[in-house]
Protein backbone atom coordinates (compact mmCIF):
# COMPACT_ATOMS: atom_id res chain seq x y z
CA UNK A 1 0.00 0.00 0.00
CA UNK A 2 1.43 3.37 -1.06
CA UNK A 3 2.36 5.99 2.38
CA UNK A 4 -0.47 7.95 3.11
CA UNK A 5 1.63 11.32 2.35
CA UNK A 6 1.82 9.66 -1.34
CA UNK A 7 -1.81 9.55 -1.30
CA UNK A 8 -2.30 13.01 -0.34
CA UNK A 9 0.06 13.72 -3.33
CA UNK A 10 -2.48 11.89 -5.30
CA UNK A 11 -5.54 14.22 -4.27
CA UNK A 12 -2.39 17.64 -4.72
CA UNK A 13 -1.94 17.23 -8.19
CA UNK A 14 -5.72 15.99 -8.65
CA UNK A 15 -6.38 19.79 -8.02
CA UNK A 16 -3.44 21.29 -9.29
CA UNK A 17 -5.26 19.91 -13.37
CA UNK A 18 -3.54 20.12 -16.23
CA UNK A 19 -3.36 17.32 -19.22
CA UNK A 20 -2.67 14.41 -16.54
CA UNK A 21 -3.57 15.48 -13.19
CA UNK A 22 -3.59 12.78 -10.02
CA UNK A 23 -5.41 9.29 -10.34
CA UNK A 24 -5.65 6.93 -7.97
CA UNK A 25 -4.12 4.38 -10.01
CA UNK A 26 -1.09 2.29 -9.13
CA UNK A 27 0.67 3.70 -12.14
CA UNK A 28 0.56 7.11 -10.17
CA UNK A 29 2.04 5.22 -7.06
CA UNK A 30 5.18 3.63 -8.87
CA UNK A 31 5.75 7.05 -10.50
CA UNK A 32 5.47 9.79 -7.89
CA UNK A 33 7.84 6.79 -5.47
CA UNK A 34 10.57 7.61 -7.97
CA UNK A 35 10.23 11.31 -8.30
CA UNK A 36 9.56 12.34 -5.05
CA UNK A 37 10.92 11.70 -1.82
CA UNK A 38 8.41 11.27 1.39
CA UNK A 39 9.75 14.95 2.59
CA UNK A 40 9.29 16.03 -0.73
CA UNK A 41 5.84 14.90 -1.28
CA UNK A 42 4.66 16.60 2.08
CA UNK A 43 6.30 19.80 0.61
CA UNK A 44 4.49 19.80 -2.74
CA UNK A 45 1.45 18.73 -0.60
CA UNK A 46 1.98 21.99 1.86
CA UNK A 47 2.57 24.41 -0.97
CA UNK A 48 -0.34 27.50 -1.81
CA UNK A 49 -1.55 28.08 -4.94
CA UNK A 50 0.61 30.94 -6.79
CA UNK A 51 3.74 32.25 -5.89
CA UNK A 52 5.15 31.92 -2.38
CA UNK A 53 7.89 32.65 -0.09
CA UNK A 54 10.16 30.52 1.87
CA UNK A 55 9.38 32.17 5.07
CA UNK A 56 5.52 31.75 3.95
CA UNK A 57 5.98 27.61 3.73
CA UNK A 58 8.19 27.67 6.39
CA UNK A 59 5.32 29.39 8.72
CA UNK A 60 2.73 27.12 7.43
CA UNK A 61 4.80 23.49 8.04
CA UNK A 62 6.55 25.18 11.33
CA UNK A 63 9.80 24.75 10.53
CA UNK A 64 12.56 27.47 9.98
CA UNK A 65 13.25 29.66 7.00
CA UNK A 66 16.68 28.51 6.56
CA UNK A 67 16.05 25.07 5.95
CA UNK A 68 12.94 25.19 4.42
CA UNK A 69 14.09 27.41 1.54
CA UNK A 70 17.58 25.23 0.97
CA UNK A 71 14.84 22.42 0.95
CA UNK A 72 13.10 24.29 -1.61
CA UNK A 73 16.21 25.22 -3.81
CA UNK A 74 16.59 21.26 -3.80
CA UNK A 75 13.31 20.42 -5.14
CA UNK A 76 13.69 22.95 -7.93
CA UNK A 77 16.71 21.33 -8.57
CA UNK A 78 14.91 18.43 -9.10
CA UNK A 79 12.46 20.06 -11.28
CA UNK A 80 9.80 19.34 -8.42
CA UNK A 81 8.60 23.33 -7.75
CA UNK A 82 9.39 26.29 -9.87
CA UNK A 83 12.07 29.11 -8.24
CA UNK A 84 12.64 32.61 -9.28
CA UNK A 85 13.37 35.57 -8.41
CA UNK A 86 10.48 39.05 -8.94
CA UNK A 87 11.35 42.18 -7.68
CA UNK A 88 14.19 41.70 -5.58
CA UNK A 89 11.93 38.53 -3.40
CA UNK A 90 12.80 34.98 -4.02
CA UNK A 91 9.70 33.02 -4.97
CA UNK A 92 8.55 29.18 -5.48
CA UNK A 93 4.93 27.98 -6.98
CA UNK A 94 4.19 24.50 -7.26
CA UNK A 95 3.44 22.66 -10.94
CA UNK A 96 1.52 20.56 -12.03
CA UNK A 97 2.55 17.03 -14.12
CA UNK A 98 1.92 18.76 -17.33
CA UNK A 99 2.46 21.23 -18.26
CA UNK A 100 5.38 21.25 -16.04
CA UNK A 101 7.21 18.37 -13.89
CA UNK A 102 6.81 15.61 -16.85
CA UNK A 103 8.05 17.90 -19.67
CA UNK A 104 11.50 19.35 -17.17
CA UNK A 105 12.23 15.37 -16.74
CA UNK A 106 13.44 15.41 -20.03
CA UNK A 107 14.20 19.19 -21.43
CA UNK A 108 17.73 18.68 -19.99
CA UNK A 109 18.58 15.53 -22.57
CA UNK A 110 19.77 13.22 -19.95
CA UNK A 111 20.36 10.11 -20.99
CA UNK A 112 20.81 8.01 -17.21
CA UNK A 113 19.43 5.25 -16.21
CA UNK A 114 17.09 7.11 -13.95
CA UNK A 115 15.77 8.82 -16.86
CA UNK A 116 15.15 6.23 -18.60
CA UNK A 117 12.74 4.79 -15.79
CA UNK A 118 11.05 8.23 -15.23
CA UNK A 119 10.60 8.04 -19.06
CA UNK A 120 9.03 4.35 -18.92
CA UNK A 121 7.14 5.34 -15.85
CA UNK A 122 5.72 8.66 -16.87
CA UNK A 123 4.92 6.59 -20.30
CA UNK A 124 3.21 4.26 -18.49
CA UNK A 125 1.27 6.83 -16.63
CA UNK A 126 -0.11 8.52 -19.30
CA UNK A 127 -1.12 5.09 -21.00
CA UNK A 128 -3.08 4.36 -17.86
CA UNK A 129 -4.32 7.39 -17.34
CA UNK A 130 -5.73 7.76 -20.61
CA UNK A 131 -7.47 3.99 -20.50
CA UNK A 132 -9.19 4.65 -17.57
CA UNK A 133 -10.39 8.66 -18.41
CA UNK A 134 -10.21 8.92 -22.15
CA UNK A 135 -9.12 11.45 -24.50
CA UNK A 136 -9.66 14.79 -23.22
CA UNK A 137 -13.02 16.46 -24.86
CA UNK A 138 -11.40 19.73 -25.58
CA UNK A 139 -14.47 22.96 -26.24
CA UNK A 140 -12.42 25.58 -26.41
CA UNK A 141 -8.17 25.89 -27.75
CA UNK A 142 -5.91 25.91 -24.53
CA UNK A 143 -3.54 25.91 -27.01
CA UNK A 144 -2.57 27.71 -30.26
CA UNK A 145 -0.38 27.66 -33.36
CA UNK A 146 2.01 30.33 -34.49
CA UNK A 147 2.29 29.94 -38.30
CA UNK A 148 5.50 30.49 -40.54
CA UNK A 149 4.82 34.20 -40.74
CA UNK A 150 7.20 34.79 -43.79
CA UNK A 151 4.84 32.48 -45.55
CA UNK A 152 2.00 35.14 -45.17
CA UNK A 153 0.59 36.70 -47.97
CA UNK A 154 1.21 40.42 -48.33
CA UNK A 155 -1.71 42.43 -47.72
CA UNK A 156 -2.56 40.07 -44.77
CA UNK A 157 -3.52 41.47 -41.39
CA UNK A 158 -0.50 39.99 -39.18
CA UNK A 159 -0.45 40.95 -34.98
CA UNK A 160 2.83 40.78 -33.39
CA UNK A 161 1.65 37.84 -31.34
CA UNK A 162 1.46 35.48 -35.11
CA UNK A 163 5.10 36.17 -34.72
CA UNK A 164 7.53 34.06 -33.29
CA UNK A 165 10.47 36.98 -34.54
CA UNK A 166 9.03 39.43 -32.63
CA UNK A 167 8.85 37.52 -29.30
CA UNK A 168 12.28 36.63 -30.21
CA UNK A 169 13.29 40.06 -29.99
CA UNK A 170 11.24 41.13 -27.36
CA UNK A 171 12.43 38.66 -24.67
CA UNK A 172 15.85 38.84 -22.37
CA UNK A 173 16.66 36.14 -21.94
CA UNK A 174 15.64 33.25 -24.18
CA UNK A 175 16.67 29.66 -23.79
CA UNK A 176 16.89 26.35 -25.81
CA UNK A 177 15.85 22.85 -24.34
CA UNK A 178 15.36 19.28 -26.01
CA UNK A 179 12.02 18.30 -27.12
CA UNK A 180 10.75 16.48 -24.07
CA UNK A 181 8.37 14.46 -26.27
CA UNK A 182 10.47 13.61 -28.75
CA UNK A 183 13.31 12.89 -26.64
CA UNK A 184 11.14 10.69 -23.92
CA UNK A 185 10.36 8.16 -26.55
CA UNK A 186 13.60 7.69 -27.07
CA UNK A 187 14.96 6.84 -23.77
CA UNK A 188 12.05 4.16 -24.10
CA UNK A 189 12.82 3.16 -27.49
CA UNK A 190 16.40 4.23 -29.60
CA UNK A 191 14.30 3.22 -32.56
CA UNK A 192 11.19 5.12 -32.06
CA UNK A 193 12.60 8.44 -33.40
CA UNK A 194 11.07 10.59 -36.35
CA UNK A 195 14.06 12.31 -37.14
CA UNK A 196 13.35 15.63 -36.71
CA UNK A 197 15.72 17.73 -34.59
CA UNK A 198 15.37 17.90 -30.57
CA UNK A 199 17.21 21.07 -29.66
CA UNK A 200 15.08 23.48 -30.68
CA UNK A 201 11.68 24.07 -28.08
CA UNK A 202 12.10 27.79 -26.79
CA UNK A 203 11.49 29.49 -23.23
CA UNK A 204 11.17 33.22 -22.56
CA UNK A 205 11.54 35.50 -20.16
CA UNK A 206 11.21 33.90 -16.36
CA UNK A 207 10.60 30.81 -17.59
CA UNK A 208 14.10 30.51 -19.80
CA UNK A 209 15.71 32.04 -16.42
CA UNK A 210 14.35 29.22 -14.62
CA UNK A 211 15.58 26.64 -17.71
CA UNK A 212 18.83 28.34 -17.21
CA UNK A 213 19.58 28.79 -13.44
CA UNK A 214 18.23 24.84 -13.14
CA UNK A 215 20.42 23.47 -16.32
CA UNK A 216 17.29 22.38 -18.13
CA UNK A 217 17.79 24.60 -21.05
CA UNK A 218 21.15 27.02 -22.42
CA UNK A 219 20.88 30.72 -22.74
CA UNK A 220 20.91 31.59 -26.99
CA UNK A 221 21.25 35.29 -28.17
CA UNK A 222 18.09 36.36 -30.57
CA UNK A 223 20.64 35.45 -33.80
CA UNK A 224 20.74 32.07 -32.24
CA UNK A 225 17.13 31.95 -31.51
CA UNK A 226 16.01 32.94 -35.30
CA UNK A 227 18.87 30.40 -36.34
CA UNK A 228 17.02 27.72 -34.33
CA UNK A 229 13.20 29.09 -35.01
CA UNK A 230 14.66 28.46 -39.15
CA UNK A 231 15.59 24.84 -38.19
CA UNK A 232 12.55 24.41 -36.98
CA UNK A 233 11.09 25.47 -39.83
CA UNK A 234 12.55 23.67 -42.38
CA UNK A 235 12.28 20.51 -40.63
CA UNK A 236 8.68 20.89 -40.74
CA UNK A 237 7.62 21.35 -36.94
CA UNK A 238 4.87 23.37 -35.88
CA UNK A 239 5.34 26.23 -33.50
CA UNK A 240 2.92 25.90 -30.30
CA UNK A 241 2.55 27.55 -27.64
CA UNK A 242 -0.21 28.42 -25.14
CA UNK A 243 -3.66 30.22 -26.46
CA UNK A 244 -2.70 33.68 -24.97
CA UNK A 245 -0.96 37.15 -26.87
CA UNK A 246 1.99 36.79 -24.02
CA UNK A 247 4.23 33.74 -24.12
CA UNK A 248 6.33 31.48 -21.67
CA UNK A 249 7.64 28.54 -24.17
CA UNK A 250 7.57 27.75 -28.07
CA UNK A 251 7.38 24.18 -28.73
CA UNK A 252 8.17 22.86 -32.05
CA UNK A 253 6.06 19.64 -32.25
CA UNK A 254 5.85 16.61 -34.39
CA UNK A 255 2.68 15.06 -34.88
CA UNK A 256 4.41 11.64 -34.01
CA UNK A 257 5.37 12.06 -30.72
CA UNK A 258 4.52 15.93 -29.60
CA UNK A 259 1.66 16.34 -26.66
CA UNK A 260 -0.13 19.19 -28.34
CA UNK A 261 -0.16 17.80 -31.44
CA UNK A 262 -1.54 14.47 -30.62
CA UNK A 263 -3.92 15.81 -27.91
CA UNK A 264 -5.56 17.86 -31.29
CA UNK A 265 -5.59 14.91 -33.73
CA UNK A 266 -7.53 12.93 -31.39
CA UNK A 267 -10.68 14.84 -31.47
CA UNK A 268 -13.16 14.83 -33.97
CA UNK A 269 -12.33 18.70 -35.92
CA UNK A 270 -8.60 19.25 -34.85
CA UNK A 271 -7.92 22.48 -36.75
CA UNK A 272 -10.74 24.29 -34.68
CA UNK A 273 -8.93 23.75 -31.67
CA UNK A 274 -5.60 24.38 -32.29
CA UNK A 275 -5.20 27.09 -35.04
CA UNK A 276 -3.51 29.80 -36.03
CA UNK A 277 -5.67 31.96 -37.97
CA UNK A 278 -4.41 31.19 -41.02
CA UNK A 279 -4.60 28.54 -44.23
CA UNK A 280 -3.02 27.79 -46.85
CA UNK A 281 -3.98 29.01 -50.51
CA UNK A 282 -2.19 27.57 -53.29
CA UNK A 283 -1.11 29.04 -56.87
CA UNK A 284 -2.52 26.60 -59.55
CA UNK A 285 0.02 28.27 -62.07
CA UNK A 286 3.18 27.61 -59.75
CA UNK A 287 1.52 24.02 -58.18
CA UNK A 288 3.37 21.15 -60.11
CA UNK A 289 1.50 17.99 -57.94
CA UNK A 290 4.57 17.31 -56.35
CA UNK A 291 2.74 16.14 -53.14
CA UNK A 292 5.16 17.56 -50.85
CA UNK A 293 2.49 19.13 -49.21
CA UNK A 294 -0.05 16.62 -48.74
CA UNK A 295 3.19 14.07 -47.55
CA UNK A 296 4.47 16.19 -44.78
CA UNK A 297 0.97 17.99 -43.38
CA UNK A 298 1.07 17.49 -39.57
CA UNK A 299 -3.11 17.51 -39.36
CA UNK A 300 -2.97 15.02 -42.56
CA UNK A 301 -5.63 17.71 -43.81
CA UNK A 302 -4.51 17.48 -47.42
CA UNK A 303 -5.54 15.67 -50.49
CA UNK A 304 -4.64 15.87 -54.11
CA UNK A 305 -7.94 17.80 -55.47
CA UNK A 306 -9.01 17.98 -58.94
CA UNK A 307 -6.77 19.68 -61.47
CA UNK A 308 -3.85 18.31 -59.62
CA UNK A 309 -4.33 21.10 -56.66
CA UNK A 310 -3.76 20.25 -53.38
CA UNK A 311 -7.48 20.21 -51.32
CA UNK A 312 -8.21 20.99 -47.67
CA UNK A 313 -9.92 19.86 -45.31
CA UNK A 314 -10.42 23.12 -42.92
CA UNK A 315 -11.56 20.52 -39.73
CA UNK A 316 -7.90 19.38 -39.80
CA UNK A 317 -5.64 22.69 -40.68
CA UNK A 318 -3.93 23.98 -38.41
CA UNK A 319 -3.30 26.97 -40.26
CA UNK A 320 0.75 26.24 -39.73
CA UNK A 321 2.44 26.94 -42.84
CA UNK A 322 4.53 23.70 -42.92
CA UNK A 323 2.97 22.93 -46.48
CA UNK A 324 4.29 26.41 -47.58
CA UNK A 325 7.70 26.17 -45.86
CA UNK A 326 8.41 22.98 -47.52
CA UNK A 327 6.73 23.52 -51.07
CA UNK A 328 9.64 23.25 -53.23
CA UNK A 329 7.78 24.81 -56.05
CA UNK A 330 6.72 28.23 -53.54
CA UNK A 331 3.22 27.55 -54.29
CA UNK A 332 1.52 28.23 -51.38
CA UNK A 333 1.44 31.11 -49.23
CA UNK A 334 -1.10 31.85 -46.14
CA UNK A 335 -4.29 33.81 -45.94
CA UNK A 336 -6.13 35.02 -42.96
CA UNK A 337 -8.79 32.28 -41.85
CA UNK A 338 -12.03 33.55 -41.65
CA UNK A 339 -14.34 32.70 -38.66
CA UNK A 340 -11.54 31.49 -36.17
CA UNK A 341 -11.92 33.92 -32.67
CA UNK A 342 -8.65 36.56 -31.54
CA UNK A 343 -6.12 34.94 -29.03
CA UNK A 344 -7.06 36.00 -25.47
CA UNK A 345 -5.07 38.33 -23.58
CA UNK A 346 -3.92 36.60 -20.97
CA UNK A 347 -4.28 33.72 -19.01
CA UNK A 348 -7.15 35.00 -16.96
CA UNK A 349 -9.08 35.69 -20.22
CA UNK A 350 -8.62 31.68 -21.50
CA UNK A 351 -9.54 30.36 -18.94
CA UNK A 352 -13.02 32.58 -19.08
CA UNK A 353 -13.38 31.65 -22.72
CA UNK A 354 -12.80 27.61 -22.17
CA UNK A 355 -15.46 27.81 -18.95
CA UNK A 356 -17.86 29.91 -21.08
CA UNK A 357 -17.21 27.22 -23.77
CA UNK A 358 -18.06 24.24 -20.80
CA UNK A 359 -21.24 25.91 -19.85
Amino acid sequence: MPDEVYKELCQTMTKRGGRYPGRDIPEFYALVEVLFTPEEAAFSNAMPRGFFTAAQLAEALGRDEASTEAFLESMADKWLCVAGEMGGTRFYSSAPFVPGIFEFQFMSGGTSDRDRLLARLIHAYKAAFDAEAGQPRITYPGERVIPVDRKIKAGNKVHTYQQVAAYIEKYDPISVATCFCRHEAELIDPEDTCGKPNDVCMQFGMAAQFAIDRKLGRRVGKEEANEILKRAEEAGLVHCTLNEQEITFLCNCCADHCMILKTALAQPKPGLILQSGFRPEFDADLCTACETCVDNCPGSALTMGEDDLPAADWDRCFGCGVCATLCPAEAVTMGERPGIDDVPADRKELKARIKASRA
